[in-house]
Formats: structure tokens, C-alpha cells, sequence
């Protein structure tokens, strides 16, 4: 079997079916239907990927996944009956890599899952190998070899998933992406773009650049967004 896929889903039928999907395509799930056994099931099992609904019996799924993101950078995939934005910037907020709405496509999820699977995978690989590629536009300075940032020589915090879209931008400086590139670039996969996930991103970027009084992505009203000094 390929890659364990951790499955919290407390609808045992929808659970199920993910699973027969998921080991259709040569993965292992493994399935929990509350979140202390998913989070049981976290650090015995070490998944390389995780689904996980919002609401859970026991512990719900915004508290499994502050814990686990504690502990590790697997990515995670937020799943929840709520279509609500601010949903979705509460799951992004605590560290979710991405977030699906129900009812949704399983072939769509396993599709995400495939993607996060892939830049999870080269975040790892790059960081080890140190095939080195650097960016420097202005005070920032962005390494790619080993995910790091710097800015006026300090560290910069950024998840996985904020510093490759910093570095997607910093990489083409004064091009503007639209909404769908963006999401194209940096989540791996085409489709229907989540204009709230980018949002929630470009923001968290810019709260942490605006510590040192940097404003390098702009808003390109009606177009999208981009890379500037």
C-alpha cells in the first residue's frame, strides 16, 4: 500500500466511501469517527495526510487540528457541512492546508489529496536535499532549499503553504495573478478556485510582512493580485 491517509469523519458512510476511493488509487486509509481516536490514530499510525471534519463527536476537528499542527506539518484537509466564510478562516487560521465544503466530489478530494501530497512531499525532499533557489526582492530574502524567509536578517514565521505563495509572487514580481492562477500555482491543481482560501493567505502574509513595515503584495482591484517594492 502507498501513503496512510487519515480519515475523521463521524458520517460512517461517507467515510467509508473515501476510503474505497482512496484505496482505489493505492493508498491506505485509516478511519476514525471521533476526534480522540483520530487523534489516537495521529500519533500511533503517523499519517502522511490527513481529512478531518470539522464537527466530531468527543474532540471536535478544530481542536484536533491545533494539536496536530503542534506536533507536525502533515497537511491537513478541513472538511465541513458549514459553506460559511468565516468557517473557512478559522480552518485556514489554525493551520488547515485546505477546505472542502459537503457534498463534494469524492474524485475532486482525492485529487486535492494528490496535490498536497506532492508539495508536502517536495517541501521535504528540497529541505534535505538543499537544492538551493533564493529569491532576494528589496529587504526579503526567500530560500527555497530550506523553506526559509528572512527579513532585515530575522527569521520570518510562515507555514508551508504561506511561504510558497510568498515565493510564487516574490519569483514574478510586478506580474498580476488572477484568483485561479494563484490557486493553480501554489495549491497544484486546476479547477474552481476557493477565493476565500487565497484571501485568508494573502492577509496572514501581509499581517506578517506589515511587522516590518513591508506592503510587497498589492490588491490589483478587479484582477487579482501582485509582487511589488
Amino acid at each position: 500500500m502507498g501513503h496512510k491517509i487519515l480519515i475523521v469523519e463521524d458520517e460512517k458512510e461517507l467515510a467509508d466511501i473515501l476510503g474505497a476511493y482512496l484505496e482505489v488509487e493505492g493508498f491506505e486509509p485509516i478511519v476514525k469517527h471521533d476526534g480522540q481516536e483520530g487523534l489516537k490514530a495521529f500519533y500511533e499510525k503517523q499519517p502522511s495526510l490527513i481529512l478531518l471534519d470539522i464537527m466530531l463527536p468527543k474532540v471536535d476537528g478544530v481542536r484536533v487540528c491545533k494539536e496536530i499542527r503542534e506536533k507536525s506539518e502533515v497537511p491537513v484537509i478541513m472538511i465541513s457541512a458549514k459553506s460559511g466564510e468565516m468557517d473557512k478562516v478559522i480552518a485556514l487560521g489554525i493551520g488547515a492546508d485546505d477546505y472542502v465544503t459537503k457534498p463534494f466530489s469524492p474524485l475532486e478530494l482525492v485529487a486535492r489529496v494528490k496535490a498536497q501530497l506532492r508539495r508536502y512531499e517536495k517541501s521535504q525532499n528540497t529541505a534535505v536535499t538543499y537544492d538551493k533557489e533564493e529569491v532576494k526582492i528589496g529587504e526579503l530574502v526567500l530560500d527555497k532549499g530550506s523553506y526559509s524567509a528572512m527579513v532585515k536578517g530575522e527569521l520570518l514565521s510562515l507555514t508551508t503553504k504561506e511561504f510558497d505563495m510568498l515565493f510564487f509572487f516574490a519569483k514574478n514580481p510586478n506580474q498580476v495573478f488572477s484568483k485561479e492562477q494563484i490557486y493553480t500555482g501554489v495549491w497544484g491543481y486546476t479547477g474552481c478556485c476557493d477565493d476565500n482560501s487565497i484571501t485568508v493567505y494573502v492577509n496572514r502574509i501581509r499581517e506578517k510582512l506589515a511587522k516590518y513595515e513591508l506592503d510587497y503584495i498589492k490588491t490589483v482591484w478587479g484582477a487579482g493580485y501582485k509582487f511589488s517594492l
